[in-house]
This record gives C-alpha cells, sequence and structure tokens, in this order.
C-alpha cells in the first residue's frame, strides 16, 4: 500500500506543471545567487529559511538543492546538511588545466563545425560585450550565461556532444561562480576581451590550428591572473 502511495505521489509531482515550474525557477534563483556569491562559497544553506524566503516547500526545495548538487555547485554530508561548495586552490588550478585542453579541442572543431551564421552570430555577440567593456570602463567583463557566454557558443560550435556535455553541463556553472567572483575584480578585461577577437579571426579564417592555439594560450593567461589572485587568498 505504502509503494502504491508513493508511486501515485510521483506521478502526481511529475504530471504537476505548476511543481515543475516553481521547482524550475527556484533552481534557477539559486543558481544564480550562487554563481553571483550572493550565497558564498563554504556557506551553509539552511532549508527551512530558504523556504520561507521563497514561499516554497520544503520538498520543491531538496528537489532544486539536488540539481545544484548534481550542477557541483552544492555538496550534502549526512546530518551535516548542504554547504555552497568550496574548492581548493589545487582544485580550481586543475579544472582550469582540464578547460585549457578540452577548449582548445573545442576551439579547434568550432573552427571546422561552425556553420557561416553561426559565426555571424559569435562575431555579434563579440561586440555587444566590446560595448558592455566601455559601459564599465575596462573595469569589468563578465558574461551571461549560456547563449550569452562567448565560451559556451564556441563549445557548442564544436558540435562535439561528448565535449558538449562536460564543458557545458558537468564543469559549467561551478567555473561561472570563479570566473564571476574573480572576473567582476580583475584586470585582465580589456586584455580578455582582444583574445577573444584573436580567436574570433581564427574561427572565421576556418584556421583549427591557431584557434585551438589561441584559446589554450587565453585559459593559461585567465589560469595565471587566478592563480595570482588566489594566492593573495590563501
Amino acid at each position: 500500500m505504502a509503494n502504491k502511495n508513493m508511486q501515485n505521489h510521483s506521478a502526481s509531482k511529475t504530471t504537476d506543471p505548476v511543481s515543475i515550474t516553481l521547482t524550475d525557477r527556484l533552481f534557477d534563483t539559486l543558481q544564480r545567487a550562487i554563481v553571483e556569491g550572493e550565497i558564498p562559497s563554504g556557506s551553509k544553506i539552511s532549508e527551512p529559511e530558504l523556504a520561507r524566503r521563497h514561499g516554497v516547500s520544503r520538498g520543491s526545495l531538496r528537489e532544486a538543492i539536488g540539481r545544484l548538487e548534481a550542477r557541483k555547485l552544492v555538496k550534502r554530508k549526512p546530518n551535516l546538511g548542504a554547504r555552497v561548495v568550496t574548492l581548493s586552490y589545487e582544485q580550481l588550478i586543475e579544472i582550469f588545466q582540464i578547460r585549457e585542453a578540452l577548449e582548445g579541442m573545442a576551439a579547434r572543431l568550432a573552427a571546422q563545425n561552425m556553420s557561416d551564421q553561426e559565426i555571424e552570430a559569435l562575431q555579434a555577440l563579440l561586440e555587444a560585450h566590446g560595448e558592455q567593456i566601455e559601459e564599465q570602463h575596462g573595469l569589468a567583463y563578465f558574461q551571461k550565461q549560456g547563449d550569452l557566454d562567448f565560451h559556451y557558443r564556441i563549445v557548442q560550435g564544436s558540435k562535439n556532444r561528448q565535449l558538449i556535455g562536460l564543458l557545458c553541463d558537468d564543469l559549467y556553472h561551478l567555473l561561472r561562480m570563479y570566473r564571476y567572483q574573480f572576473g567582476m575584480r580583475s584586470k585582465r578585461s580589456r586584455q580578455a576581451y582582444d583574445e577573444h577577437h584573436y580567436l574570433l579571426n581564427a574561427i572565421v579564417a576556418r584556421d583549427g590550428e591557431m584557434a585551438e592555439l589561441l584559446m589554450r594560450q587565453h585559459i593559461r593567461s585567465s589560469r595565471r591572473n587566478v592563480e595570482s589572485m588566489l594566492l593573495e587568498t590563501f
């Protein structure tokens, strides 16, 4: 009987569009708060407080937290609850090393596989980023997520599903958290933007070898910048 009730509960939950929309909205809100540092790294997530603040059930909240855990933004421990993830210096540098290799490959494939229309859209995106940097007087260069992110577009343009899964799902939002928190106070904004332009030129020229080289150099420079900032922190 208990199993039957559980099945009925599960079925009603999955077919309730209001519940699904509410959980999605909560997930997006919490993800943005973590990425932008509103909920800081290492902080404990209080389920009762968040449920009250957002006016949701504990069930919806737990589902959203579970999705954040799958995105590697939250870590749960038995009897200790959930906390926003904190990466050590070594872990963060390891992720940058992975990015250098995989995004370099993605850039090479993007130069070969992106359509002319996709490349034109990438050019338009970079022009918009240039306007944003000017508005910030060169003091910040942080891209919105998904299709508004230059790196995300290139990975998608690789057309390699395995790369897309690794870089746009498994590591993407965790890296965004650190890119946001360091990028907002980095002096590398204009340099990073120029590096994006050189990379775009290689993609326009369909020069996969050069695109890979430039992407690897770009991420290596970002890593060195973060290393110097982290050494001041740890």
